[in-house]
């Protein structure tokens, strides 16, 4: 009977974290600026994904009761050559379910110019197509469609903060014009810059090609497209990240400051490019949570 008991209660919280975590495709319809090519996605033991062609949308709900209505999408990172799903997607929705923030955790194309007719703005569509999606179903998700930021981690950053400084220029259908601004951002040691002097070179080779045209490089550069509708922006870093330079948050967070906008940076001086042993998740993620509060996005 203990047995059967034990696992009873198995089942149902099986039951129930499955209906907290589930993973949707992003498009409804045909996904846009894809070439008719067939699924090559990998995974690795170690929740690290390549060659992604058919984007999703995982949902991580907060416990019934706990949501304050606030949403974040979080972009992992991986030089636009692959995607680090866990520890720089789902572990952070996690937390930020424990806290009452609905988090989306979006699984994005992966420059290709196998699968894509533009490879240069493909990630940029399944961004906006996340915020899109996660605005058009606020009600459905207990959502405060005023308070739904992005995120991401190096690479992921450069997307995020793309979003961010690009969303009036929409790529994707959206005949109901709803709103791809994000509401913040949040940027963890992120590529900013796709000059030669600070960016990071796998990272731009990625997304633009061997080489790239200076009218394309500035145009994926986010320094450069700050403007004083820019979203409030959390920055971290660390200076000795010999991967993605710091001068990367920096010299966004100047771009930022000179608008006006509202934003933190947070620079460490150890932490290399992950935070893999220092500084400690919870503090910079406690930093990070703070601000969110000060800028009212969560009691």
């Amino acid at each position: 009977m203990t047995r059967i008991f034990f696992l009873s209660i198995f089942s149902l919280l099986y039951a129930t974290a499955s209906l907290a975590q589930q993973e949707l495709p992003l498009y409804t319809e045909a996904i846009p600026n894809a070439k008719d090519t067939p699924d090559e996605e990998t995974r690795r033991d170690d929740f690290i994904v390549s060659k992604v062609s058919r984007p999703t949308l995982t949902i991580f709900l907060p416990t019934t009761g706990k949501a304050n209505g606030s949403a974040v999408i979080i972009c992992p990172g991986g030089g636009y050559g692959v995607l680090v799903m866990k520890r720089e997607g789902y572990d952070v929705a996690k937390a930020f379910t424990d806290m009452g923030v609905t988090a989306f955790v979006l699984k994005y194309r992966l420059p290709s110019d196998r699968t894509m007719t533009d490879k240069a703005i493909g990630p940029l569509q399944d961004a906006q197509q996340a915020l899109k999606t996660v605005r058009q179903r606020a009600t459905e998700w207990h959502i405060d469609p005023q308070k739904i930021g992005i995120m991401g981690f190096s690479a992921g950053g450069h997307l995020a903060s793309t979003a961010g400084t690009h969303y009036q220029n929409s790529l994707i259908g959206n005949p109901d014009n709803i709103s791809l601004r994000p509401n913040f951002m949040i940027l963890v040691y992120p590529v900013i810059s796709l000059n030669e002097s600070i960016g990071h070179t796998g990272t731009r080779t990625n997304l633009l090609g061997a080489s790239p045209s200076a009218d394309l490089i500035r145009r994926f550069s986010n320094e450069q497209h700050v403007e004083a509708s820019t979203p409030p922006t959390f920055l971290t870093h660390a200076g000795d990240d010999t991967v993605v330079p710091v001068a990367n948050s920096l010299i966004f967070y100047e771009a930022l400051h000179k608008q006006g906008i509202p934003a933190d940076m947070h620079i460490y001086t150890q932490g290399g490019h992950g935070y893999a042993k220092t500084p400690a998740f919870e503090e910079w993620f406690g930093r990070c949570r703070h601000w969110l509060q000060e800028l009212k996005m969560m009691p």
